[in-house]
């Protein structure tokens, strides 16, 4: 493939550029050329050399076309005839395309295969989330299916790290659920080429994006900042801890204007799960711990105290503390004032 300059394309851009790979981002190819980046990927991928120089468009070593020359070269010699040679010259040279064909199958797929590994771990790096963070927002993740979201932005997620378990989902950061894509194209991409980890690293990384923003504002070049005189709850924007949820977000159903019984076989289920709390401070841990903590001060320093003070009482001898229990035992009533004689086993013997 080339483009209208002349200069052929690269694997990767063709790779993005196919249709359903709208998700990817283009990964550098300082990036794959670091080996620490991909550490662990030769046992996941079949043909990981074959499969490295395809992304990276390294021309393969000519190991194999050499040995048959050399072999054709050996065959002329020992004086074959003309027509064996032209036959076994055509038969060779079929075989050796049917292999190439099969081999060039295996290493496209695996060679997509190791570009998808290699994307989950390019798009938690630092140029990677950034190169993201312009696809967010230009909306090219698509918007929350849900209602009460608002055309809220979401994220490309995957549910497992591990390739062939599921496919790429979509998570909303305004309702913190996780949905199918809209389009079919997307269900054939594995959700494994995104991770877990890109979802949430994404939101720590940029937590000034507006999530009550829709995406039709975005696009409209409004600003998609959240006002730096927001309070803020755990490190987080207020207004961003869950936008999509509360009570006034969430369905009632109701049959001519009345509220359906939460207790009806067919009533609303697992509303908790929308739920959000009126006063979003009570969410703020932090200061909340610091009430406590303050409270609880001065109990905390009286326990100590008393502490100490059973700290500063020193252990008697061990021999006095024997005498001691050896008196008190020897006048307890029953013993008729006869002390007790040490065994040789550390027994205790009565005086006869």
């Amino acid at each position: 493939m080339s483009t209208s300059s002349g200069v052929p394309e690269s694997w990767i851009s063709s790779f993005c550029a196919l249709l359903g790979h709208e998700y990817f981002a283009e990964v550098s190819e300082e990036f794959i050329e670091d080996d620490f980046n991909l550490t662990g990927l030769q046992t996941q991928v079949a043909m990981y050399k074959e499969a490295l120089e395809m992304i990276l468009d390294v021309e393969p070593e000519d190991d194999d076309e050499e040995e048959e020359e050399e072999e054709d070269d050996d065959d002329n010699e020992s004086g074959l005839g003309e027509g064996q040679e032209r036959m076994g010259g055509r038969s060779g040279e079929r075989r050796h395309h049917s292999r190439m064909a099969s081999d060039l199958s295996v290493i496209e797929s695996s060679a997509e295969m190791l570009y998808g590994l290699i994307h989950q771990r390019f798009i938690c790096s630092r140029a990677g989330i950034q190169q993201m963070s312009e696809k967010y927002e230009l909306g090219h993740f698509g918007c929350c299916p849900r209602t009460n979201c608002e055309q809220a932005r979401t994220l490309p997620v995957g549910l497992s790290d591990i390739p062939g378990e599921d496919t790429v989902k979509l998570f909303c950061p305004s309702c913190l659920d996780v949905y199918v894509p809209p389009n079919s194209r997307f269900q054939t991409v594995d959700g494994a080429f995104f991770g877990r980890t890109f979802g949430s690293l994404f939101l720590l990384t940029f937590p000034d994006y507006d999530l009550t923003k829709r995406g039709a504002d975005v696009l409209s070049h409004s600003s998609s900042r959240v006002p730096d005189d927001e309070p803020i709850v755990n490190g987080i924007f207020a207004k961003n801890i869950a936008p999509g949820l509360g009570k006034p977000r969430i369905y009632e159903p109701r049959i001519y204007g009345f509220r359906v019984s939460e207790r009806a076989r067919s009533g609303p289920r697992m509303q908790w799960l929308r739920d959000r709390p009126a006063d979003i401070t009570e969410l703020d841990e932090a200061r909340l711990y610091a009430l406590q903590a303050g409270d609880s001060e001065d109990e905390d320093d009286a326990m100590n105290g008393r502490a100490a003070a059973v700290r500063r009482r020193p252990p008697g001898p061990s021999r006095r503390r024997r005498q001691q229990r050896n008196n008190e035992t020897a006048a307890a009533p029953g013993n008729n004032g006869s002390p007790m004689a040490l065994s040789a086993n550390g027994g205790a013997e009565s005086e006869l």
